[in-house]
């Protein structure tokens, strides 16, 4: 049984890294600094790029501008807080029995 807590970790954040990891170094960040500002490794940055991880999921074009705006937001140093951003676009995908029970404070 995968719960849906298992389904974000394994699929939903990985691709959602993955588009704004393809968008920031699109609108000239480098690897380094999108690594960085993930906490990671620019090997795994990498392979977001060559589609060996977070591949499993297409997203709609809402969703994919949601990603668009936020790095865009990130290079005008708009945002603090990228993880809090990444909940919001996630909880934007998932909704009825599959949706998060926790909120972006209690995590």
């Amino acid at each position: 049984m995968e719960t849906p807590c298992q389904a974000v970790v394994w699929d939903v954040l990985p691709a959602i890294r993955a588009a704004l990891a393809v968008e920031l170094v699109n609108n000239g960040i480098a690897q380094k600094e999108v690594a960085r500002l993930f906490g990671m490794a620019p090997s795994a940055v990498s392979q977001y790029l060559t589609k060996k991880r977070g591949y499993r999921i297409e997203f709609d074009d809402d969703i994919q501008e949601e990603i668009s705006r936020l790095a865009v937001e990130i290079q005008e140093g708009k945002i603090d807080n990228v993880s809090a951003k990444i909940c919001d676009i996630c909880r934007n995908l998932r909704t009825g029995e599959d949706a998060c029970p926790v909120g972006p404070t209690e995590l």
